[in-house]
């Protein structure tokens, strides 16, 4: 059932190539996703620290590759994330002007390439399948965007080619970090030859900083961010909401998934810098954020500054302020896909997202107005809302790292600076909110409609998911948790 969900978005990507209906497919496929996905965490009696529902296919014994998938707590959550904007981009994408077949294939490869990078559990089909996704995502800024999409489509090419260049070395220099009869690209087994100790000091710190940097440059984090605001700008809505919500979670999954357990020693000589550059993205980029005259670029760099927060959550190295990671990746993952999509339908309706044009729209929109509204409370972590959950976590679980210390550590420092980021980023999204839609309704908008009926579906599953999870986070803690145990402690 796993493959299935793996693999059936790429063979309905196929099928819409050769000319099969694309919206139908397309939903068609991302139902049946979703369905798979919701029964594979319904039918599991407990989550333990071992994979389930494992599948191996051996491709080189010499090499000691083999094609594995299999699913943890945090493999679960990042699968479903996954499947449930997939589902929304399709359907809020609608009728394609040009091409429509391929730009409805694109979106499926991007979501089969996320969800089989999320599920492998060998390091060659872990980086390959995200290699996959990133090809359709150049293609559709490129063909289908609006804006400098030229310059956007380079620009996102060139940076996330060095980044997954930069990922190739670290990753090739971990597996040869292990002893010769050791060696292998099975997650499982790196985790076990880590637990000996077969991973020197040196080479966690070498490894660890090839890692960062690499899933750094993916993840947008501070000083290589700046690929990501022009891109989500200039890319159709339903691509924006894929990568901005799915598939950007690869970098920051990636560390949670090999650098925490592999290489503690590396990630604790590197503490100190991470940090900085993550309150670079709450900070700075949060600051950037509120000078945006754009509802797009605003979004945009909205995403990049809420990435701190998750590396912040990373850098603790402790069970609350991870688990808090990986709730927030979620939820970010769901509230801006939410804003996006309602983005690309105003400038659907208007030609326009400057938010200077806009105003008073909640009077003709008053369903886009509520579900934006929704998701900007959310993306400002209301309580209610999973965000909250996950930043609740990260600030404690930040904060009570080095909590022995008579004086204020890094770390606590580093927590009270993010707290600015929660007022930052109240600020800038209730004044995009105002400015789109509240205020005085200009006489050339006095005829637009609101979303269509149907779309208030992908709406209530968007928003159903965060307040889902925003009202019961202790279902996360339950899945999430028992992936680091054996790695971090409660008490540190």
């Amino acid at each position: 059932m796993l493959l299935f969900v793996i693999f059936c978005p790429i063979v309905a990507a196929i099928l819409i190539m050769v000319g099969a209906p694309a919206r139908k497919t397309a939903l068609v496929a991302s139902m049946l996703t979703l369905a798979i996905t919701l029964f594979l965490l319904g039918s599991l009696q407990g989550w333990q620290r071992d994979y389930q529902h494992v599948t191996s296919f051996s491709i080189s014994p010499d090499w000691h590759l083999s094609f594995t998938t299999g699913l943890d707590g945090l493999s679960m959550v990042m699968v479903l994330l996954a499947t449930i904007v997939t589902l929304a981009a399709v359907w809020f994408t609608g009728k394609i002007d040009r091409y429509e077949n391929a730009f409805y294939g694109c979106l499926l490869l991007i979501s089969g390439g996320a969800i089989g990078a999320f599920a492998s559990i060998d390091l060659f089909f872990f980086y390959a399948f995200h290699e996959l996704a990133l090809i359709p995502t150049f293609l559709l800024i490129g063909i289908w965007g609006s804006g400098n999409k030229t310059v956007a489509a380079w620009k996102i090419t060139i940076y996330l080619a060095v980044g997954s260049f930069i990922l190739l070395l670290g990753l090739i220099l971990l597996y040869q970090s292990v002893p010769v009869a050791s060696r292998s690209f099975d997650i499982r087994a790196l985790k076990a030859a880590a637990a000996l100790g077969q991973f020197s000091l040196e080479a966690q710190r070498h490894i660890y900083l090839l890692l960062l940097i690499g899933f750094g440059i993916l993840v947008s984090l501070f000083p290589f961010h700046t690929w990501a605001p022009e891109a989500y700008a200039s890319a159709p809505a339903p691509a924006a909401m894929l990568h901005a919500g799915v598939l950007k979670k690869f970098g920051l999954y990636g560390l949670l998934r090999l650098a925490i357990p592999l290489l503690p020693d590396g990630a604790r000589h590197w503490t100190s810098l991470l940090v900085v550059l993550l309150l670079g993205n709450i900070i700075y980029v949060g600051l950037v954020t509120i000078a945006q005259k754009r509802l797009d670029w605003m979004l945009g760099y909205s995403s990049v500054m809420h990435m701190g927060y998750i590396f912040l959550g990373i850098a603790s190295a402790n069970i609350l302020g991870v688990t808090g990671a990986a709730a927030l990746m979620f939820a970010h993952g769901l509230s801006i896909a939410l804003l996006f999509a309602i983005a690309g339908e105003i400038r659907k309706r208007t030609g326009t997202l400057l938010l200077d044009d806009l105003g008073g729209l909640a009077k003709v929109m008053p369903f886009a107005g509520l579900a934006f509204g929704l998701g900007a409370f959310a993306a400002s972590g209301l309580p209610g809302f999973a965000n909250f959950a996950g930043e609740i976590m990260i600030f404690f679980g930040a904060f009570k790292n080095g909590w022995e210390i008579e004086r204020f550590c890094l770390f606590q420092i580093a927590t009270v600076l993010g707290l600015w980021g929660v007022v930052i980023s109240t600020v800038y999204m209730l004044r995009a909110y105002r400015k789109a839609f509240m205020g005085t309704l200009a006489e050339r908008w006095k005829d637009l409609v609101d979303l269509r009926p149907m779309l208030c579906a992908p709406v209530a599953l968007l928003v159903g998911a965060l307040l889902c999870y925003g009202f019961f986070p202790q279902s996360f803690v339950q899945i999430i948790t028992p992936a680091f145990r054996p790695y971090l402690s409660a008490n540190k």
